[in-house]
């Protein structure tokens, strides 16, 4: 196998793969939410894992586990 062939190995899987949902968006599609349908689909998973985050903040803060004394680090 030579390195020519992995490259190509490379962009056949980039280009006629991976980006099939991408050529179908760049159709004549009128419908502007289909066309951001990934991006809308990105900010529900980033928001939902924002708010999982904070849950979690906020129950690990009022189990009481944390020591907040002023000299709990050494750089106080």
């Amino acid at each position: 196998m030579e390195v020519k062939d992995l490259f190509a190995a490379i962009e056949f899987l980039f280009v006629e793969v991976l980006f099939i949902p991408f050529d179908f968006i760049r159709l004549e599609i009128s419908n502007w939410i289909f066309q951001n349908a990934i991006n809308f689909s990105l900010m529900l998973v980033i928001a939902s894992a924002l708010v999982y985050w904070t849950l979690q903040l906020v129950k690990f803060d009022k189990s009481g586990k944390e020591d907040k004394d002023v000299t709990a680090h050494s750089f106080l």
